[in-house]
């Protein structure tokens, strides 16, 4: 085992609280995070691989060993470029299925960092504080997560009168070390996995609210941190022929609860300053970054349902169909329009007052508010290119190894591939399209940068329309 992941490993045998099915596990062992365990371990072994590191890694300017890519402050076109070809390693590595694989935390992290000085003005110890968490996260190459969302207690309830009633994560106590926390947060994707979660609300609070306005660095294994992971989909799947991609990737989601955590002042990064938190989710770096890792990584998903479709398509001499065509020509549009966007953003990215090369947000944002519809899209595609085929496919590619293998290989063909490849291809369709982890990825897409239709309007809101105005002066004045 190469350092990297051996590191990794290593570090999450830390004592933390796992549950899962009422049983608090150890992640590095069990048989529902193994799989997973196993390609995010791959993922950190390119930094070891002589032939993969100049891909996703860079030299760090403090220890000038090899940290991920993700961590890099791009002041230039070229810097920028530098971090996607990591982002679209990795993403290409797991198909894009994978959205969670820290990068996105990372490069949260990095903007912050960039423009730590902006907050200074809150709280004057945060350039500090952020520049010795960034330097420490990126020597360690530790893996992060952003955990945000509270729990669907009472959503009708916004008075926020009852924080204890509704679950809000609240500081309890004060002291000369640092503060206590009690609440819950939802959704901890890959918590599970992660060294450190950077938890700060999604609301935008007022004054009388501050007692829940607090951005902290909360260590995994935290006394009184609970994580309550939902149903594994990598469960009992041994073969990953039949499950390739739920073997894999379920990168596991988890309801966290804080049960009188403490969390010292170093880690504390803001807190009790509604003011302050709005402005570091408005943070134009963060955002930046880390929607350009998302879009990146969007591509390669949308190119892998596209490539899915194709091949179904063939294997069941469905392509020379009009209406087939018409489908994957509209997944093509669709790959196609989020690469120009992706491709607009890094060529019209422009530097910041701290010398920060960062995309141009209106086209992230924009492919970003498309993700939420395409995807959908996308898999209802695929469903209707594949149809009943979907369904009717043996319980098991062993199946091919029982007395039924000469009926099973006649019937079961396709009309380009034999019946046991054309079962993988259906197989992992179906694990993209209609397992429980495919169902998961669906509501993910839709709702991982938050409420869409708000996005969508926020991007209306946002827009600079006078030139809008200015086109119809011509008429209007006269």
């Amino acid at each position: 085992m190469n350092s990297q992941s051996h590191q990794f490993i290593q570090s999450l045998q830390d004592g933390r609280n796992v549950w899962i099915n009422g049983t608090k596990i150890d992640v590095t062992t069990d048989e529902n995070f193994i799989g997973t365990l196993r390609t995010i371990s791959g993922l950190f072994n390119m930094i070891d691989d002589p032939l993969m590191r100049n891909l996703v890694s860079y030299p760090s300017p403090k220890t000038k060993k090899f940290v991920h890519s993700a961590f890099l402050v791009p002041h230039s076109y070229g810097d920028l470029l530098q971090r996607r070809i990591a982002f679209e390693t990795w993403s290409q590595t797991t198909d894009g299925v994978m959205s969670r694989l820290s990068d996105y935390a990372r490069s949260r992290l990095t903007g912050w960092y960039a423009s730590r000085e902006d907050y200074k003005k809150f709280d004057a110890h945060f350039p500090h504080k952020m520049k010795a968490y960034y330097e420490e996260a990126r020597d360690k190459n530790l893996f992060l997560s952003v955990v945000q969302r509270d729990p669907q207690i009472n959503r009708a309830n916004q008075s926020f009168k009852d924080i204890n009633d509704l679950g809000l994560l609240r500081i309890t106590k004060k002291t000369s070390d640092g503060v206590f926390l009690s609440g819950a947060k939802m959704i901890g994707t890959a918590a599970p996995y992660s060294n450190d979660l950077i938890v700060y609300p999604l609301t935008n609070l007022k004054e009388e609210q501050k007692s829940i306005a607090h951005m902290l660095i909360v260590a995994a294994n935290s006394p009184g941190l609970h994580m309550v992971c939902r149903e594994s989909f990598a469960a009992n799947q041994i073969k990953k022929a039949d499950s390739p991609l739920s073997t894999r990737y379920d990168e596991m989601d988890a309801l966290l609860i804080f049960d009188d955590v403490f969390v010292p002042w170093e880690r504390v990064l803001l807190y009790d300053n509604p003011d302050a938190l709005l402005q570091i989710k408005l943070n134009p770096a963060s955002n930046g970054l880390a929607y350009h890792q998302a879009i990146v990584r969007l591509l390669t998903k949308l190119e892998f349902v596209t490539a899915i479709a194709c091949e179904v398509a063939e294997a069941i001499g469905a392509d020379v169909y009009l209406h087939v065509q018409e489908k994957i020509g509209e997944l093509l549009i669709q790959v196609e329009t989020i690469r120009a966007l992706l491709i607009a953003s890094e060529r019209e990215g422009k530097l910041d007052q701290y010398q920060t090369f960062i995309p141009n947000f209106t086209y992230i944002e924009t492919a970003r508010n498309l993700g939420t519809k395409y995807y959908p899209r996308a898999i209802e595609l695929l469903q209707l290119i594949g149809a009943g085929g979907f369904i009717q496919i043996p319980s098991s590619v062993q199946d091919f190894q029982s007395p039924l293998s000469d009926l099973l290989k006649k019937y079961y063909k396709g009309a380009n591939l034999d019946a046991e490849r054309r079962t993988k291809l259906f197989k992992l369709a179906w694990d993209l399209v209609g397992s429980p982890l495919g169902s998961r990825h669906e509501l993910y897409e839709r709702f991982y940068a938050g409420d869409p239709i708000r996005n969508i309007a926020n991007q209306y809101n946002n827009y600079d329309k006078k030139r809008f105005k200015q086109m119809l002066e011509k008429h209007l004045d006269d």
